[in-house]
């Protein structure tokens, strides 16, 4: 019989005050104890709605009864079947709007935690027991992956578990992309990923790093290697900025810049020569994940008032509520219903204020959300040193830039149909560099999907 507690077990977390100074991971996970007792409130339902709520369709009641058991191996196993990254998912995807927004628990309660026990269960076999990979038997076909991020990863292994020669091409350096340059050490240990990595590898996928296709190679080069077919999964990774004045002043920069130096180029770390801004007094505009990223990555890197500048009230803001919840706690500010308008520099040229005015919500606009419309009158001066930009990302233009055939919309996103496939044959395209900015776990749906899609493709079915 289900444990018909209300409430979650809490996962212990280090203290506020101590975290906000340092990379350590936040949350330190669930013991087995824990997680067994956790996984004691699932009610195991025969529709399963938690399962339609995931993008890679985790068989979550059937890991969880496992977890109940003590057996985290078996549990590990079932995960890994649709979910290449684990680890990785039970810390960055938004569950509650996904499968334990679907959980029955929910409803008179707080559902079941599963992306706590989905971390807890690849953690412990990760620690604990060597992850034997069997190398699938080759079927002579080969396929390009371009970039390492959640997309291109997921469909790189999809591929090699169908028996696919698959090769990545890599812009930068390491393999896992956001993973790596944009979501902080204490949010994701950076050596998980490249655990989750390493697996591919020992599936046979080959990782190719420092290669910007469009420069050292274009699309059309990769075909004449011999490959059948591509997947991009390049990102969105052009900043947006808002086109106001003092944006060109020292101390402004894109939240990707400033969390690309800290986490992918180790700026944290005193061993490492990376240039990265000190700041006493930080704005961070925007509301999302990345916006709470780079403000708390701030108060980290030694700022003693950092600030969050976001149009709107609390309640449309799009970054998850643990994010913000943490933020808080950690002693960010929020400057709620307020835009920035100016940003002034002293006479070298630096950052020394920024201009804001203040907002109201009127009706709902586009989007959905009530829209923020100025207040008259209502101008005011906050002091700062650090202008950080975070209202959004777009698909660099290089690869389409080069490729003749390869359409994408008006916003730079690839078109691709149904299967994923763009509009050029035999190319194929998912994540950020379709849909915009959005999730690690939607771009790994659409690198499963795609995966499918060419498998589909080169085999004639």
């Amino acid at each position: 019989m289900a444990d018909m507690s209300l409430n979650k077990v809490q996962m212990p977390e280090q203290d506020p005050k101590v975290r906000a100074r340092n990379f350590d991971e936040v949350t330190l996970g669930y013991t087995p104890e824990m997680a067994m007792k956790e996984a004691g409130r699932c009610l195991n339902c025969k529709t399963k709605p938690c399962v339609t709520g995931c993008p890679v369709s985790v068989r979550i009641p059937e890991f969880i009864e496992k977890v109940a058991a003590g057996d985290f191996h078996a549990a590990y196993e079932i995960i890994k079947s649709t979910n290449a990254l684990p680890a990785v998912c039970g810390r960055v995807c938004p569950q509650e709007n996904q499968c334990e927004g679907k959980c029955v628990r929910g409803i008179k309660g707080e559902p079941v935690a599963i992306g706590r026990l989905e971390r807890f269960v690849a953690d412990f076999v990760m620690n604990n027991e060597p992850v034997k990979v069997t190398k699938p038997q080759s079927n002579g076909r080969k396929v390009a992956v371009i970039g390492a991020g959640p997309a291109g990863l997921t469909c790189a292994g999809d591929l090699a578990r169908m028996g696919y020669s698959v090769t990545i091409f890599e812009a930068f350096h390491v393999a896992g992309g956001v993973l790596m340059y944009g979501i902080p050490e204490f949010r994701l240990p950076k050596n998980i990923v490249q655990k989750e990595v390493n697996a591919l590898r020992e599936l046979g996928v080959e990782i190719m790093t420092n290669m910007v296709i469009g420069k050292v190679l274009s699309l059309d080069d990769i075909y004449d290697m011999g490959y059948e077919a591509m997947f991009i999964g390049s990102g969105a990774g052009l900043p947006n900025f808002m086109g106001i004045e003092g944006e060109s002043l020292i101390g402004v920069c894109s939240a990707n810049e400033y969390l690309t130096r800290i986490n992918l180029m180790k700026g944290y770390l005193e061993e490492y020569d990376t240039p990265v801004i000190k700041s006493k007094s930080v704005a961070v505009v925007g509301g999302g994940n990345v916006a709470m990223d780079a403000a708390r990555s701030a108060m980290r890197m030694g700022a003693e008032h950092v600030y969050i500048i976001y149009r709107r009230s609390e309640d449309e803001l799009p970054a998850r509520k643990e994010e913000v919840h943490h933020a808080k706690e950690e002693g960010v500010e929020f400057m709620l219903l307020n835009n920035p308008t100016k940003i002034n520099g002293d006479e070298n040229g630096r950052v020394k204020s920024i201009e804001c005015i203040r907002m109201e919500l009127g009706e709902p606009d586009a989007s959905g959300r009530r829209a923020p419309i100025e207040v008259a009158g209502s101008e005011f001066e906050v002091e700062v040193d650090t202008v950080i930009m975070s209202i959004g990302t777009s698909p660099n233009p290089l690869i389409r830039r080069t490729t003749s055939g390869l359409e994408a919309n008006k916003r730079g996103c690839l078109i691709v149909d149904e299967d994923m496939m763009t509009t050029k044959e035999g190319i194929y395209a998912g994540g950020d560099a379709v849909t915009g900015a959005a999730t690690v776990i939607l771009a790994m749906g659409a690198g499963k999907k795609a995966a499918a899609s060419i498998d589909k493709y080169i085999s004639g079915k």
